[in-house]
């Protein structure tokens, strides 16, 4: 897959890439991650120590049921965190198994759409940060350039649409059991107090996948936004 990376693939679309979601160093790669974040339990209660105490198991039942096409997300537990004084912003949390697998998912998908995501996005991407984002406006201003764009999203992650995000999940992925994958997590049930439904936009806060799906929509607005100014001169 490095290779490929490196050469490019056959039409530009990996045909594929379940066998690599799948395999059993990704989810102990992935379980490092998840433990790394020391995040809640999911609807489950399964905690991240209780997952591990068995994780031979966990793991190997997780990867039979992807490689058999059996996996089946559960929902998520939504909870709200204080956003200002009057706000509170909707966190999703999915189960740790949920977790293990979105990040095996990420682990293999983010290299693919990191080859061609905008050189000035700095959001939610591997060894990037708002930091290095603001040193680059400085250096910017420090050059001539006179303006600074701050523009919010309201809601961003709650309202991305589905439709054109599969296609620009399809543009680079063939593999049928790998969209389905995603799919199944833009469609997880989510349980709030007494309440459930099944969301028709948007990815879940919270959700491993999520600021890579979310950098996946926004990318032809980032890339249609450079096209009209000097390279280099914008940072996003």
């Amino acid at each position: 897959m490095l290779t490929a990376l490196e050469e490019g693939v056959r039409g530009g679309r990996w045909h594929t890439l379940i066998d690599k979601v799948y395999a059993l160093p990704t989810l102990r790669a992935a379980f490092a991650r998840v433990k790394a974040n020391r995040g809640a339990p999911g609807m489950d209660h399964v905690t991240v120590a209780m997952f591990e105490a068995r994780l031979d198991a966990n793991l190997a039942g997780v990867s039979d049921a992807l490689r058999t096409g059996t996996y089946r997300p559960q929902p998520i537990r939504r909870h709200g965190i204080p956003k200002g004084p009057r706000e509170r912003r909707p966190l999703g949390i999915p189960t740790v198994r949920d977790r293990v697998v979105q990040t095996a998912l990420r682990l293999v998908l983010e290299p693919i759409f990191e080859t061609t995501f905008a050189p000035h996005s700095y959001g939610f991407r591997p060894g990037r940060s708002a930091k290095q984002a603001l040193r680059r406006v400085v250096t910017l201003l420090r050059a001539g350039y006179r303006y600074v764009v701050d523009a919010d999203l309201q809601a961003y992650f709650d309202s991305i649409p589905h439709a054109p995000l599969r296609t620009q999940v399809r543009a680079k992925v063939s593999d049928a059991r790998v969209r389905a994958l995603v799919d199944a997590f833009l469609h997880q049930p989510i349980f709030e107090g007494l309440m459930q439904w099944t969301v028709d936009e948007g990815t879940p806060q919270g959700a491993v996948i999520s600021p890579l799906l979310a950098n996946l929509y926004l990318d032809p607005l980032d890339h249609a936004v450079a096209a009209g100014i000097r390279d280099g001169a914008l940072c996003g």
